[in-house]
């Protein structure tokens, strides 16, 4: 009985061994993926910094390109209204000059054309 005793006690001082060794594993276990979780909340945060980032400087760059576009846009806009202040300046300078030069041809003219405006917009 001796020998049984002393195998039981083995079995058990076996048994509490393997025991402190699953809670030292459970425990170790426990704190590598608690350092997981915070590994991977930092590495969240980094990317979360670095979009962010990349994201102002992207929303930077477009708002410079649609300012210079709008820039671009108000520029030939006047240059627009220039050329059309031309057109209309150079246009009534000539009839001044037709009208000083030939008045009663220039009025025979717009009376033609008067007539042939009022006979389109009736139809």
């Amino acid at each position: 009985m001796a020998s049984a005793s002393s195998a039981s006690a083995n079995l058990r001082e076996g048994l509490r061994d393997i025991g402190k060794a699953a809670s030292d594993a459970s425990a170790n276990a426990e704190s590598d993926l608690q350092a997981l979780r915070d590994d991977f909340a930092k590495l969240a945060a980094q990317v979360a910094d670095i979009l962010g980032d990349r994201g102002n400087a992207a929303w930077a760059q477009a708002k410079s390109r649609v300012d210079d576009a709008m820039a671009d846009a108000q520029e030939t806009g006047r240059e627009a209204v220039d050329a059309m202040r031309e057109v209309s300046d150079n246009f009534v300078e000539a009839i001044d000059g037709s009208l000083k030069e030939r008045p009663y041809t220039t009025l025979a003219i717009a009376a033609g054309l008067g007539f042939l405006f009022g006979v389109l917009w009736r139809r």
